[in-house]
């Protein structure tokens, strides 16, 4: 049995142990699809290239190899890191590097990406660190496949939409909410969206056609009557900006006063990246995006 001193490092290591920038750069990392291909064993038409460092594995992988054995699943869990900031992301890198370089194992590493709120804090990066870390660390820890930005942008986009809603319902009668939500075409004709037609099925309103609908129905219809000091859905940035935890919006001119306080949380800490990480596939992840945390704010069914 080989023992700890006669296990030689693979690469030369440097005594001081020069800063994790330094060592990430000074390496040349192998094209990732070589690493998909030879090492995963990956087909060229299973994962998506995002330049020559980085890839998604697609989904369908899963069924060509759903009769193939399992293997070990190790978890890392909560370590509180040392001074030197060797936690779960090092030990992981490090325990991995074992198996995979001095025990021949065919191994993958699965750590998740790191916000940039730590990344620019105290903390740091989470890509390991010194000798046992992920390259090109730089870009695990910025960007890496836009994913947290996508979800910062629908977080977003949800919060503009639940101010819009609740301006254009105090500011406007049924009649004229129902136009815009559901306008003629080019021949004068009114046609319900597939996801209205699922709406209006939640409201006991059992119509297909626009100008069949009864004034009630229309008021019931086009008002979700949004209550401003319940809305729970906050704004999100993924950089820790302490000033923007509380604020308040609304405070335009055109806004006619309907101001409230909201805040950011981070982007890391929105609904919508818990349903991305806890869903199966893209059926799994859509219907608990609608009513989300949204709900107990409308006085009406959504």
């Amino acid at each position: 049995m080989a023992t700890f001193t006669d296990v030689k490092p693979l690469l030369p290591v440097q005594d001081p142990v020069p800063a994790d920038i330094d060592i990430a750069q000074s390496i040349t990392p192998k094209h990732i699809s070589q690493i998909a291909e030879v090492g995963l064993s990956l087909l060229p038409e299973e994962y998506e290239l995002y330049g020559p460092t980085k890839a998604k594995v697609k989904l369908s992988v899963k069924d060509r190899l759903k009769n193939a054995p399992n293997g070990k699943y190790v978890v890392v869990g909560g370590i509180s890191p040392t001074p030197l900031g060797e936690g779960k992301s090092t030990t992981t890198v490090g325990l991995c590097q074992a198996l995979g370089a001095y025990l021949n194992k065919k191994v993958l590493t699965c750590i998740r990406q790191p916000s940039q709120g730590p990344t620019f804090g105290i903390k740091g990066g989470a890509a390991g660190g010194g000798y046992s870390q992920v390259i090109p660390m730089e870009e695990l820890n910025l960007h890496l496949t836009g994913d947290i930005h996508a979800i910062s942008a629908a977080n977003n986009l949800l919060a503009a939409a639940i101010d819009a809603r609740m301006f254009h319902e105090a500011a406007q009668k049924d009649e004229a909410l129902y136009r815009r939500l559901c306008p003629t075409d080019k021949s004068g004709k009114r046609r319900f969206a597939a996801v209205m037609l699922g709406r209006l099925q939640r409201l006991g309103i059992d119509k297909t056609d626009p100008d069949d609908l009864t004034p009630e129905e229309v008021s019931r219809f086009v008002r979700l009557d949004i209550n401003p000091d319940a809305v729970m859905w906050r704004r999100v940035v993924d950089i820790n900006d302490r000033f923007l935890r509380g604020i308040t919006v609304g405070q335009g001119p055109e806004e006619r006063g309907m101001e409230r306080k909201t805040g950011f949380d981070i982007s890391v800490a929105s609904e919508i990246m818990a349903v991305l990480a806890l869903a199966s596939d893209l059926a799994d992840m859509l219907p608990p995006t609608s009513p989300c945390c949204l709900s107990a704010a409308c006085r009406r069914r959504l």
